[in-house]
């Protein structure tokens, strides 16, 4: 998953203080101006601070003024966190349901529970376009740089396309193609 964005509207000094330690933080650091915060193009995963009260789902409430630069921090990795146990809980893909937090797979009131291999695999293969390459999937899942022999997406794609064949009589949830998988 790529970094979540912080936006910051109406509060250069913090945007600034953030930028000098953002070598230290785990998100993008973005200021917005009103004409973003009118057009409310955000992610699922943005969260906004701001000066005022803007009535948005994903803006961080600061309830005590000052706030100690650690104890921001905090609360904006745990804000962080929630958004991303929500965004990753019953996503519905073909007649699934599958709940990234849990790793479990579900139709039809069946159940299979999924590696953390697995669960990567097929959440790289449902954000992507088209069919995806055995060498996309080393980089991307495995983090391997190069073209190694190596049969491991293969097997693991095996394995998994087995399960759900077993658990939900479905040989097609994952579909080896010439140019690659696709759910």
């Amino acid at each position: 998953m790529e970094k979540q964005n912080l936006l910051i509207h109406n509060l250069t000094i913090l945007y600034d203080i953030l930028i000098e330690i953002n070598h230290l933080v785990s998100f993008n650091i973005k200021a917005i101006n009103d004409r973003e915060i009118k057009e409310q193009n955000f992610h699922a995963l943005d969260l906004i601070i701001s000066d005022s009260e803007l009535k948005l789902s994903n803006q961080i409430k600061i309830h005590s003024k000052p706030i100690q630069l650690a104890r921001l921090i905090d609360v904006i990795n745990l804000s962080f966190l929630k958004k991303k146990i929500d965004f990753q809980k019953d996503i519905k893909i073909k007649n699934y349901i599958i709940n990234f937090n849990t790793r479990k797979l579900l139709k039809n009131n069946k159940v299979l529970s999924l590696t953390e291999k697995e669960a990567m695999i097929i959440s790289f293969l449902k954000n992507a376009d088209n069919a995806v390459s055995i060498n996309e999937l080393q980089k991307n899942v495995w983090g391997y740089k190069s073209k190694l022999e190596t049969h491991t997406v293969e097997t693991h794609v095996y394995r998994l396309r087995k399960k759900i064949s077993k658990t939900f009589d479905d040989n097609n949830f994952i579909q080896s193609l010439k140019s690659g998988y696709k759910l």
